[in-house]
């Protein structure tokens, strides 16, 4: 159709009102509509163009964006597709992000509200409930380390019961609060060292400062079997440490060889990660 100057249209009318197919550019020229009308208003199919470039191309009801199209914003370079109600994002769609990030699912006045599927830009992904933007409620995500959660979250923070399986094979289970460890909890190294227990702000309330090896300075062992070692969990002042959730105390404990001392220690003497690397 020909270009139309401001405030003009071109087009098809009845009773001296738009009706049918037509061009029309608004009088302050930042947007023009081309498409379906009925009484004088936009209605039916449509594509509303805006000056910077975004443009809004679907379905329009008695001059409102209402029902399925495609939005295109310049300035972000995000894209949705999906249904609208009065020109906001609601119900099903999906939001094609330009930093690569994804998502799809329920939207709510403009906003990812019920269970969806986000991909971020780093890969990671999330499968759950939403609210206001947020994951909130209960949902999967899987970080870019490898590492897995499922359970409650609140504002897009770990929240209430979840288990995090982590890429190294260690596992927690138990209560979060702000995105660590708060609560009664269990978690399960990879070396096989278990701390049963209370957890606060992502440390265990029973933690030692370091751990002693006792018996002989040489063990000889054999790559692939069995061995024991005795060891005692001690505070900073040497004396030996409360740690009765953890256990055995490591007192005593059965290793396959060879072992990684330094990943078992770590978790001994620190067991502070609500996230593993």
């Amino acid at each position: 159709m020909a270009d139309a100057r401001p405030g003009c249209y071109l087009g098809q009318v009845e009773a001296q009102r738009r009706e049918g197919y037509g061009l029309y550019v608004y009088p302050n020229s930042f947007f023009q509509y081309e498409g379906e009308w009925k009484q004088g208003k936009k209605h039916g199919h449509g594509k509303l163009l805006f000056k910077d470039g975004s443009y809004y191309e679907g379905e329009f009801e008695d001059g409102e964006i209402m029902g399925n199209g495609l939005r295109y914003w310049a300035s972000t370079g995000n894209t949705y597709s999906g249904q609208f109600m009065s020109g906001e994002l609601h119900g099903h769609g999906v939001m094609q992000y330009k930093d690569g990030g994804k998502y799809e699912g329920e939207f709510s006045y403009g906003m990812r509200t019920g269970h969806g599927f986000l991909v971020d830009k780093d890969g990671q992904t999330y499968q759950g409930s939403f609210h206001n933007n947020k994951k909130h409620g209960t949902g999967k995500m899987t970080f870019k380390n490898g590492d897995k959660y499922e359970g409650d979250w609140i504002l897009d923070q770990r929240q209430g019961h979840g288990v995090l399986q982590c890429a190294d094979g260690t596992v927690y289970e138990g209560q979060w609060r702000n995105d660590v460890y708060n609560g009664q909890g269990t978690k399960i190294h990879c070396s096989g060292v278990i701390y049963d227990g209370l957890w606060i702000n992502g440390y265990p309330a029973a933690q030692a400062k370091k751990i002693v090896i006792l018996g002989p300075e040489v063990i000889d062992v054999i790559q692939g079997s069995t061995f024991t070692l005795h060891v005692q969990l001690q505070t900073e002042e040497g004396e030996v440490s409360e740690c009765k959730n953890i256990y055995d105390n490591f007192c005593s404990r059965s290793f396959m060889a060879p072992i990684n001392f330094l990943g078992c220690a770590a978790f001994l003497m620190s067991c502070n990660r609500s996230n593993c690397t």
